[in-house]
């Protein structure tokens, strides 16, 4: 976290460079000169994005970049390459060539080639038809025809050395139908990715059908493949048809990581327990939200898994699969000045004061009056306002109106440097911190998952830092006042607010000093205590800045919500 503590020291920098020494009259002069107004165009800084669909209730419609299951059978990068091995079911084709060895009371070892009626020619033996024979029979049938010959002490050894080349014609609903050279025993995979692969927009992935002589041979379902690992075995032949038929009925399902998917449907109406099989989703998946339409009227169901089995999906709907049960466990974290373990596993409903009163503690070392709670869910809420406040900077200052081309480079300028430092402040990261201690109580709040419960140690001193000359930890003394420490510190520097402080107390609650005036200011009467932080803030320079009130409002944020001082 040492780049939160830079904020700061950047944010000084960041005014009181050249571009804020220009003196007012140099302002107005560039406006009398310019004749012409200039304006920065919206679209070149207003940024937008896209929220992620919430849980439950109904689901978004879906986009065209929802992608079908499978798609990524045929990504970039994810070739598939032919097959070295023979299918053991392909059957012998004329051209093939197979290795015929005899030893024994014979010796020959040759190469032979299979002609156009389907045999290979044996020396002393004659021809032997194989033409249709399966390669894991090839030995079987050449043997038999051998031994009619050679009766005794004769040993066979027949391989199947190289299969004839064939031409495919893959086409239907691929990216690149056409005709595709492989090998009889490569899988259809292979040949769908030579075209391209399956288009998602139209292809089906539940129904390829394999063509031979206008004849469908086998119909291909690649799901078997996707969920089981299922991959029929098929001996092609020159000229056979791999055509990629029309998608089918499809749903869109989405799982509780935020990813969706469009699934193919072998019929138009399915169970939900068909569908759960098809979709597999993760084991904490306890609901699942539907959305579509019947008889003309849309529909919004939300069903426990078990009462989903029995619903009927059809052909259009959109699936959301939820952990929508309350945890009945929840675990949290101790740090700081404790006995005992770190981590406990604890009821639901369980309260901060249940935890403390079994936690041991050494009452000299333990500020037990200053305990505070980092918590996911608020850190997560001072990200969402951080970012609130900088996307408001962002656009008060991107489309501040100019009224002149002098003007308008001053904007630019200044529209420059004010997105550094937006840019910096957008990887600040807020604690999530909740002051659950005030005057010595600690508030008896209920716990939630992930909470970090800290009970800080008791400090001897005062720690000052941002925008003094050597930022320290000094000793506790109550008759020293905010100054006195600040003088300690080496003083403030040329970028320090010499008029506002920021109190940071040991139990994360904050106080604003305002000591602006100069008979009656506040850090001679504020009282520090031992653990307190003081930390002095940049000042921001308002000869051309518009948006000093926001800036400086990020700044008191970040230095609330961050901490930054800490480390």
């Amino acid at each position: 976290m040492k780049y939160l503590a830079k904020v700061f020291v950047f944010v000084g920098v960041l005014f009181a460079g050249n571009v804020w020494s220009q003196t007012q009259e140099q302002i107005e002069e560039a406006r009398a000169q310019a004749q012409a107004s200039a304006s920065i165009p919206l679209e070149t800084y207003i940024k937008s994005e896209t929220n992620p669909p919430t849980r439950g209730g109904a689901i978004p419609p879906p986009s065209a970049n929802i992608l079908p299951f499978g798609s990524s059978l045929f990504e970039s990068g994810a070739a598939l390459r032919q097959r070295s091995a023979v299918n053991p079911q392909y059957l012998i084709a004329p051209g093939d060539k197979i290795s015929v060895q005899l030893w024994g009371a014979v010796d020959a070892a040759n190469v032979h080639i299979v002609d156009n009626q389907g045999n290979i020619f044996v020396p002393n033996v004659g021809p032997i038809n194989v033409m249709g024979a399966q390669a894991q029979q090839l030995n079987q049938v050449v043997t038999e025809r051998v031994k009619q010959i050679y009766t005794d002490n004769v040993n066979i050894y027949v391989n199947l050395l190289a299969s004839t080349p064939v031409g495919v014609f893959v086409t239907g609903n691929v990216s690149r139908p056409g005709q595709y050279a492989g090998s009889a025993s490569d899988t259809i995979l292979f040949y769908l990715q030579q075209a391209g692969g399956i288009l998602a927009e139209r292809g089906s992935y539940r129904k390829i059908d394999i063509i031979r002589d206008e004849k469908v041979l086998a119909s291909v379902d690649l799901y078997a493949f996707l969920n089981a690992g299922k991959m029929p075995i098929h001996s092609f032949k020159d000229g056979d048809v791999v055509l990629v038929t029309a998608r089918g009925p499809s749903i869109i399902a989405e799982g509780i990581k935020g990813v969706s998917r469009s699934y193919e449907l072998i019929q138009a109406q399915s169970s939900g327990k068909e569908i759960v099989e098809l979709v597999r989703p993760a084991v904490e998946v306890t609901h699942v939200s539907v959305t579509g339409v019947r008889e003309q009227q849309p529909i919004a169901r939300y069903f426990s898994l078990e009462e989903f089995s029995t619903f009927t999906v059809q052909d259009g709907d959109n699936l959301l699969f939820n952990d929508d049960l309350r945890a009945q466990v929840i675990s949290v974290t101790l740090s700081g000045s404790f006995l005992g373990p770190s981590i406990y596993a604890l009821d639901s409903d369980v309260r901060l004061h249940d935890l403390l009163a079994s936690v041991p503690v050494e009452p000299e070392q333990a500020n037990t009056s200053a305990v505070y709670i980092l918590r996911e869910s608020v850190k997560l809420e001072q990200k969402r306002l951080l970012d609130d406040s900088l996307d408001r900077l962002e656009r008060s200052v991107f489309t501040a109106p100019a009224s002149s081309d002098g003007e308008a480079r001053l904007r630019a300028q200044e529209a420059q440097i004010v997105g550094q430092f937006i840019d910096r402040a957008r990887n600040v990261e807020p604690l999530g911190r909740v002051v659950v201690a005030v005057n010595g109580k600690v508030s008896n709040i209920r716990l939630e998952q992930g909470d970090e419960i800290v009970i800080p140690a008791y400090s001897d001193l005062v720690n000052v830092a941002g925008e003094v000359m050597i930022p320290q930890a000094i000793v506790f003394d109550n008759n020293r006042s905010i100054e006195d420490y600040v003088n300690m510190a080496g003083g403030f520097t040329d970028r320090a607010n010499t008029s506002t402080y920021l109190i940071v107390h040991a139990n994360g609650a904050t106080t604003l000093v305002d000591d602006s005036s100069p008979w009656f200011g506040a850090s001679n009467s504020t009282k520090l205590a031992a653990g307190d932080q003081i930390v002095i803030l940049p000042k921001v320079d308002s000869k051309l800045m518009q948006t000093v009130k926001d800036i400086t409002q990020i700044i008191f944020q970040i230095a609330v919500a961050a901490d930054v001082v800490r480390d």
